[in-house]
């Protein structure tokens, strides 16, 4: 018996189980079996991390499992041993355990790596795993329990980046949901960039610039955070903001499994693949989602680390780990259609197309739509075998 083994159960992870299952049911395939490493038997829906009720947001896998014959493994990959082909792992009993493979597909993610900034790691919260984003909501909810002062109703934002961005246009809903409708609150975003949303694009900036007004959001741009402490930053100038909570939003970095191979990384440590997403130098391992550097197209675009992506990665990485075992034609990865939508609170989004961000949708038009994939699209199939195995073919568009 084969072995098709995935790390990780994630968008990617999730994604490249279904599509090598269809392709193994397409081929009638019964000597190759797919194997799931993950921690916990559920995909987490890290897109919308930044909203409350933040522990209601996973999707359970065990059954949708079930249904495609995928057997999952509880446990943490800790080490790839690529000329044995295994994969080292410690499950939750702090055992240590060891899978093989005859081809691996790495979809171990990505991570917030926080800097060495005094003060981070005691006093900042983030939205990064949902056990982080359950501590920052608990924490808000225990605000009212605090008297009153300008710094317990005051949130900093360090960075204004995509995920910056939603959790700071969240936080006045989020806030006055805790503390009440007439508190007087705050809510900072601090930015390294000379203007709001400075890396997004003309097209995109006027609506996150309206919504910021409207929603009283301030922005402290050309600054950076310098120490963190229980009553709120210092930024490198010398500048003081007292805040009563502070949420770090930016650097993200590869999964540190992608160290472990033999293989060229980009800066935030992904790695290189070729167009049916075989790391670049091996022959039997592919990388899907937030640890694969991959071109979605001719003119030079890269995936991006976000579900959009994932999604198609992992249906193309499944599909061609299992199409090399089953000795029939990969198929290429290419996502030319990109699109950004960006919920911006109470105000409602924004959604544009092409990597320039065209814009396309504002406010409830916009908000409509993100609504709908934050509680539809990026949700996994139902677990049933016909329905899971056709959802995952690889030449469904994802935008």
């Amino acid at each position: 018996m084969k072995n098709i083994l995935i790390v990780g159960a994630g968008f990617a992870g999730v994604w490249s189980a279904l599509s090598a299952a269809r392709l193994l049911d397409k081929y009638d395939c019964e000597d190759v079996e797919i194997t799931l490493l993950a921690p916990q038997a559920e995909l987490r829906i890290r897109p919308r991390f930044y909203e409350p009720d933040v522990h209601r947001m996973y999707a359970p896998l065990n059954e949708l499992f079930d249904s495609v014959g995928v057997r999952f493994v509880q446990g943490t990959a800790s080490h790839i041993d690529e000329q044995a082909q295994t994969v080292g792992y410690t499950d939750e009993a702090g055992r240590q355990g060891e899978l093989g493979y005859d081809r691996l597909v790495l979809a171990s993610g990505s991570q917030l790596v926080r800097p060495t900034v005094p003060g981070m790691d005691a006093y900042a919260f983030d939205v990064d795993q949902i056990e982080a984003a359950v501590r920052l909501e608990n924490h808000l909810t225990s605000l009212k329990d605090r008297p009153y002062s300008r710094t317990r109703n005051t949130v900093v934002v360090a960075g204004g980046g995509f995920t910056g961005i939603e959790t700071a246009t969240e936080m006045p809903a989020r806030l006055r949901a805790v503390l009440g409708d007439d508190e007087e609150i705050r809510v900072i975003v601090v930015d390294r960039g000379p203007q709001i949303a400075a890396a997004m694009g003309d097209g995109i900036r006027p609506s996150i610039t309206e919504a910021s007004d409207h929603l009283g959001i301030e922005w402290v741009l050309d600054a950076t955070v310098a120490a963190v402490d229980a009553n709120g930053v210092t930024l490198a100038d010398g500048r003081r903001i007292e805040a009563g909570t502070v949420i770090w939003t930016v650097g993200f970095r590869a999964s540190p499994l992608t160290a472990q191979l033999t293989g060229e990384r980009d800066a935030q440590g992904r790695l290189h693949v070729d167009q049916h997403l075989k790391v670049l130098g091996q022959d039997r391992v592919f990388a899907a989602g937030d640890v694969a550097y991959a071109a979605t197209d001719e003119l030079g675009n890269f995936a991006v680390m976000s579900c959009q992506h994932a999604i198609s990665l992992g249906r193309h990485a499944g599909n061609n780990a299992a199409a090399a075992l089953l000795g029939v034609p990969p198929m290429p990865y290419r996502q030319p259609k990109y699109v950004t939508c960006l919920d911006l609170g109470a105000w409602g989004a924004v959604f544009t197309e092409g990597w320039d961000r065209q814009l396309k949708l504002v406010k409830q038009e916009a908000k409509a739509l993100k609504t709908q994939i934050n509680t539809l699209w990026i949700y996994p199939p139902a677990a049933d075998r016909a329905t899971a195995l056709a959802a995952a073919d690889p030449r469904i568009p994802v935008a």
